[in-house]
């Protein structure tokens, strides 16, 4: 089985990064601590990206990211950030 990477894109309402960065980076941590199937959880601040960040999480096969998806954590923190947001792209990738 392969590895599955996302790359999200956020693009966050002015003046909210910094609550978002703080949101996303708990969120980053718990992932991390409590599902066993990720891997990686890097959460990325654009030098010259004004209201973007960008995650990059590894998990160790589908099954593993179907129970991230289904996790109260992410749905909790998507609540969190729910009013902060403008867009978000998610892309699903395969490690090769």
């Amino acid at each position: 089985m392969s590895r599955i990477c996302l790359v999200v894109d956020f693009k966050v309402q002015p003046g909210t990064k910094a609550r978002f960065l703080e949101i996303i980076r708990e969120h980053a941590a718990q992932t991390l601590a409590n599902e066993e199937g990720c891997l990686r959880f890097e959460v990325c601040d654009p030098i010259e990206g004004g209201d973007r960040v960008f995650l990059y999480e590894m998990y160790a096969d589908e099954a593993a990211l179907e129970v991230h998806k289904a996790s109260p954590i992410l749905a909790r923190t998507r609540e969190r950030y729910a009013d902060l947001m403008e867009s978000r792209d998610i892309h699903v990738c395969k490690v090769l």
